[in-house]
């Protein structure tokens, strides 16, 4: 029988086994629980995003197969990968909207059995949901009508231009998302002074913005650097310089036209040619010019630097051979010449302030061999009309002195309406003001009788005239002599031009004169005109001398049927040598 001791032994032993065992078992548990608890982790828990939204990231760490991200907000929260399987991700997350109020939600991250983990994104409210500008916040315009394009980009859904100025119209209003562009038209000022306007740009969820319009009452000031008076070279005064000129030849159809200097067939003008005008005895040149189609900005009218250099070429080849120049604003599409009226007053004003102040700037140191005339054939029917001439006249005359230097003395030369004797007679009573006394002439044309002079086929209202004056009669087809205009008439147009300015101190230049030379007649028919010709051209050459009026023929530069020219320019030689003969005798004798 065993001791109480022995058992007492033996139940200790059994205790001691049986709380290893447990412990065993209660170890083997944790173990086996701690490897099938999943690991899971993420760099950030919180993400806060800027009123305008971004991108940003965080990396998922797991020891599981597999991991997702649930995504309650999709609609502004954009990431870049919701599950995957590798054990280190890394994830964008994105906002590209903006919200009018705080915004916040959660991201749910799972992995295996671990716990799931959040990370909250939060984005600051904006002032407006979309993006709308525009390129431009301001626009400025000169006096004449104009245009300039507005580029708008949006992100809105629809947006609106408005605007309460009648001078301003808009090629549409409103617009939709993306690029558009819109142009901005204005019409002439006419108010003496700039005038301001705003465009409004809006829409519904974006900034409203305002572009200011602005429009001048003139043009940019072109006398930047006017000179002090210089009388060197400068002497003469317009009777003086009138007594100078004898005969006067048109280089025209050629600085004047339209499309460039040889667009009308004649070629670049050469001193060679001046020297042969010249050499044929004429001692003065008028330059027919245009500037409007040279300029390097129309919004501006300033003209291209490389055309007046070219005028003033041409103008040099003539006073390095002591001829005396008349440089004219020619036809020039019609701006001027056909505008002589209220509405297009204040706008034609400013460009010919514009364009004097450069064409007088630029050729500022030619002595008093050059002369400047403010327009061409000013189209001009009534007093109104007449009112308005003056005005650019006196603009004209305003500009030129304005530059000073030369030009402060230098003689102009101002046109009757529509350069018409009788129309000159009985509208222009007056003449624009010049602060420099003597310094002025008057020009007028000479086309009469048109059907003589100019007509190259008959129409409903006249027939041509192939013959003119009372010794040059056709039997052979008498309903072309002329029936009007001749002698007599030319006599009392001439010195009804005398009378309104020459007696009264004020020379008269006549700019232009010509008989096309009809060569497609044949036999006595052709003898007789071009008798008759030379006959018209002798008669008016020494009228015009009697008168105290210096002519200037013109001469196109064209050849053959309904020609006019003198020269072969292209040749350089002489081409009508009877008709040059005639105008020579007529000053001569």
């Amino acid at each position: 029988m065993k001791t109480t001791r022995q058992k007492a032994k033996r139940f200790s032993q059994q205790f001691y086994y049986y709380l290893f065992s447990t412990l065993i078992v209660l170890i083997f548990i944790s173990c086996e629980k701690k490897e099938e608890t999943n690991i899971l982790q993420v760099s950030l828990h919180e993400i806060e995003f800027p009123a305008e939204g971004g991108t940003e990231s965080f990396t998922v760490k797991t020891d599981a197969k597999s991991w997702d991200i649930k995504n309650p907000a999709a609609n502004w929260i954009n990431i870049s990968e919701r599950s995957g399987t590798t054990p280190e991700t890394i994830i964008s997350v994105t906002i590209n909207s903006k919200t009018l109020i705080p915004r916040r939600d959660t991201l749910v991250v799972t992995a295996g059995n671990s716990e799931p983990v959040y990370i909250v994104i939060l984005q600051a409210s904006s002032e407006h949901l979309y993006e709308l500008t525009s390129e431009m916040n301001g626009f400025e315009f000169y006096i004449a009508s104009s245009s300039e394009i507005l580029n708008i980009t949006s992100s809105a859904p629809e947006w609106n231009l408005a605007c309460d100025a009648e001078w301003i119209q808009l090629s549409k209003k409103t617009g939709a998302k993306g690029n558009s562009s819109v142009t901005i038209n204005v019409t002439p000022n006419k108010e003496e002074k700039e005038r301001s306007a705003i465009i409004v740009l809006s829409g519904e969820g974006a900034p409203t913005s305002k572009i200011q319009v602005i429009q001048k009452e003139g043009y940019p000031n072109y006398n930047s650097n006017p000179l002090t008076p210089d009388l060197i070279g400068m002497t003469s005064n317009a009777i003086e310089l009138a007594n100078k000129m004898k005969i006067g030849w048109n280089l025209g159809n050629t600085l004047e036209a339209i499309g460039g200097e040889t667009a009308w067939g004649n070629p670049r003008v050469t001193e060679e040619l001046i020297k042969l005008v010249k050499q044929n005895g004429f001692n003065a040149i008028r330059i027919p010019c245009s500037w409007n189609q040279h300029l390097e900005n129309s919004k501006t009218a300033k003209i291209k630097t490389q055309w007046l250099d070219r005028v003033k070429e041409v103008v040099k080849y003539c006073t390095d051979n002591e001829l005396y120049v008349i440089l004219n604003i020619h036809w020039d599409q019609g701006w001027l010449e056909n505008n002589c009226t209220p509405d297009k007053q204040l706008e034609n004003n400013a460009k010919q302030k514009a364009f004097w102040e450069q064409i007088a700037t630029h050729l500022r140191d030619f002595d008093e061999h050059l002369l400047f005339a403010g327009a061409n054939e000013p189209n001009v029917e009534n007093a109104t009309q007449m009112k308005v001439l003056l005005s650019y006249h006196q603009t004209f005359i305003d500009a030129v002195r304005s530059t000073g230097g030369k030009n402060s003395y230098r003689v102009l030369v101002v046109q009757g309406p529509s350069t018409d004797i009788e129309k000159t007679e009985s509208l222009m009573k007056t003449m624009p003001k010049d602060k420099v006394e003597g310094r002025m002439m008057a020009e007028i044309h000479y086309y009469t009788p048109y059907q003589f002079c100019l007509m190259s086929e008959d129409a409903s209202w006249g027939k041509m005239f192939y013959f003119w004056g009372k010794d040059f009669r056709s039997t052979e087809i008498p309903q072309r002599n002329a029936t009007w205009g001749e002698e007599s008439a030319l006599d009392n147009l001439l010195k009804r031009m005398n009378v309104q300015f020459v007696s009264r101190g004020i020379p008269v230049i006549l700019g232009e004169f010509a008989v096309i030379r009809r060569s497609y007649l044949r036999g006595e028919s052709l003898d007789l005109h071009l008798a008759s010709r030379t006959y018209f051209l002798k008669y008016l050459t020494q009228k015009a001398k009697i008168y105290g009026i210096t002519p200037f023929y013109w001469d196109a530069g064209n050849m053959g049927d309904n020609a006019s020219a003198f020269f072969n320019r292209k040749e350089n030689r002489v081409y009508d040598q009877e008709a040059l003969d005639a105008l020579m005798a007529g000053m001569n004798e």
